[in-house]
C-alpha cells in the first residue's frame, strides 16, 4: 500500500468515525482522560513539594531544636569566665571551674554552638555584634572594635546573642 492510499484510507475512517453516534461520547472521554493525567500530574508535583518542604522543616526543627536550651547556657558561660577571670591563680577551685568550662564548650560545640569574639581592631559586623558605645582609639581604625564586653554566639549559623563591643569612633 502506498503512502496515497494510507492517507485516503485513514481519511475515509475519520469521516465514518465522525458519522458515527459514539464519536462525540469517545472525543468527551477522551478530553476528560487527558484532564485527568494533567490533574494526576499537578498532584503528584504537589506531593512532592509538599514532601521536600516537611523534609526541610524537619532539617530546620533538628538543627535548632535546642535552641532555647543553650540560649539559656550563655549566662552560665558568662559566669563562669567571670569567675575564672577574677580567681587567683593558684586557687584550688580555678582548675574545676575551667575544666567545667571547657566541658561546657565541646557539648555546646557538638551542638552547633560557636562563639562570637571580636578581638579588638578587628572589623565591626553589624551582623553579628552589637555596638553598645563609640570611643576615640589611637592606632584603631575607625569602624574597628576597640573591646569586648560580652562574647556573642551563633546556633548554626543563625545569631543567638550579638557580640557586645565598643567600637572606634569615626573621624
Amino acid at each position: 500500500m502506498t503512502s496515497n492510499e494510507q492517507t485516503s484510507e485513514q481519511a475515509a475512517e475519520a469521516a465514518l468515525e465522525a458519522d458515527h453516534p459514539l464519536y462525540g461520547l469517545i472525543e468527551s472521554l477522551k478530553a476528560e482522560l487527558e484532564q485527568l493525567r494533567a490533574e494526576s500530574l499537578r498532584e503528584r508535583a504537589d506531593l512532592d513539594n509538599q514532601r521536600k518542604r516537611l523534609a526541610r522543616d524537619l532539617d530546620m526543627a533538628r538543627k535548632f531544636a535546642n535552641e532555647r536550651l543553650l540560649a539559656d547556657l550563655l549566662p552560665v558561660f558568662d559566669s563562669l569566665e567571670a569567675a575564672l577571670q577574677n580567681a587567683p591563680e593558684n586557687d584550688p577551685l580555678r582548675a574545676g571551674a575551667e575544666l567545667t568550662l571547657r566541658q561546657l564548650h565541646k557539648v555546646a560545640e557538638a551542638n552547633g554552638l560557636a562563639e562570637v569574639a571580636p578581638m579588638a581592631g578587628d572589623s565591626f559586623d553589624p551582623e553579628r555584634h552589637q555596638a553598645v558605645s563609640a570611643i576615640d582609639a589611637q592606632g584603631v581604625p575607625p569602624g574597628a572594635v576597640v573591646q569586648t564586653f560580652q562574647k556573642g554566639y551563633v546556633l548554626n549559623d543563625r545569631l543567638l546573642r550579638p557580640a557586645m563591643v565598643v567600637v572606634a569612633k569615626h573621624d
